[in-house]
């Protein structure tokens, strides 16, 4: 694979990153191979999270025997506060089985009592603080699902990369944040290349990416055939069609006002409902394994059983869901999960 600079932190990587969800559902020996089957492809990214289950300690079996070197290992922490932050950090250098992590993220900085918590006195950013100076991390960065948080916090100038959704049909990142990127000289990673399991056409999705020349997406892989595709797409570029343009605008026409854009505007909610992991829980349901799924879900679930109809949540919405009609459609669907293992 073509190898690109990625913003100021000065890495050399490949032009499509690994995800490292969907390894959770494979045994680890089948983990391992697909992990070196993206490697030997030239895929050098590699990113993961502390809370993908044992994501990181495949990663870290797979990566052993390559020179270290040579790869670019990209983990997240959800802590807050610093103690948290610190301990999480240790926990991934050890499953990865490393001294160092390149791209460190505070991990889903997506709402303001979040970012205030991080920020804050014995706030995660000083154990970040931390383990850059003791270089335990190489680059500081940050994952978000809101753009107008986002942008804060690139523009303190600390950062040296982001992650944020973006695909053809969650593409408001290509308004601010993806120049902003660019003008501060920050990497920028594309969360959910392929809508977080909403998308299903490889080709469309990674050929409306390719525009952007100065992005990294990160597909979550859990077949070697996936990114084999994948890496075909890049060695054989070519620009979008009409008749691509066209399919892209039907989708989102079809789409409409219907699916979840993760962006949280719709918090707090006055019962505690997590909205968004509920609206979005079909393509959680494809990258986990049931059992994950359900102990993720299952609680959020049965919480939004509590939805008093306020509408408070519609109305802060930016793109007009009727979440709690959406709630309603969405447990019944998860029951037919729970009997028979398919989101319907």
């Amino acid at each position: 694979m073509r190898m690109v600079r990625f913003g100021k932190t000065g890495l050399m990587v490949s032009e499509v990153a690994f995800g490292g969800i969907p390894i959770m559902r494979r045994s680890k020996e089948d983990a391992v191979k697909v992990i070196r089957g993206a490697i030997d492809l030239g895929v050098n990214f590699i990113d993961t999270a502390h809370g993908y289950a044992d994501s990181e300690e495949k990663i870290g079996a797979a990566i052993q025997g390559y020179p270290r070197e040579k790869l670019v290992i990209a983990s997240k922490s959800p802590a807050s506060d610093k103690k948290g932050f610190l301990e999480q950090l240790e926990t991934t250098l050890k499953r990865l089985g490393t001294d160092y992590v390149d791209i460190y993220q505070h991990h889903g900085v997506s709402t303001k009592e979040k970012r205030d918590a991080i920020f804050g006195p014995d706030g995660a950013h000083e154990g970040m603080k931390e383990g850059v100076a003791d270089g335990r991390i190489r680059h500081p960065a940050f994952s978000s699902h809101n753009i107008p948080i986002a942008m804060e916090i690139m523009e303190t100038g600390y950062f040296e990369a982001v992650q944020i959704p973006f695909n053809f049909v969650d593409d408001t990142a290509a308004e601010e944040i993806i120049p902003l990127a660019k003008k501060l000289d920050m990497g920028f990673i594309s969360m959910k290349p392929m809508g977080g399991g909403l998308l299903d056409n490889a080709e469309t999705s990674f050929r409306y990416l390719m525009q952007f020349d100065s992005i990294v997406p990160d597909p979550g892989i859990e077949k070697l055939e996936e990114i084999e595709q994948i890496v075909r797409l890049y060695e054989n570029r070519r620009a979008l069609t009409d008749d691509d343009r066209a399919a892209i605008q039907r989708l989102k026409d079809e789409l409409g006002t219907s699916w979840c854009h993760r962006c949280d505007y719709c918090q707090p909610c006055p019962q505690g409902i997590r909205i968004s992991t509920i609206l979005v829980a079909k393509g959680s349901v494809k990258r986990m394994t049931k059992e994950r799924a359900m102990a993720m879900l299952g609680p959020a679930i049965e919480k939004s059983k509590d939805c008093a109809e306020c509408r408070d949540c519609v109305s802060r919405c930016p793109y007009n869901l009727d979440i709690p009609e959406l709630l309603k459609v969405h447990q019944q669907k998860y029951e037919g999960f729970v009997s028979t293992g398919v989101w319907a």
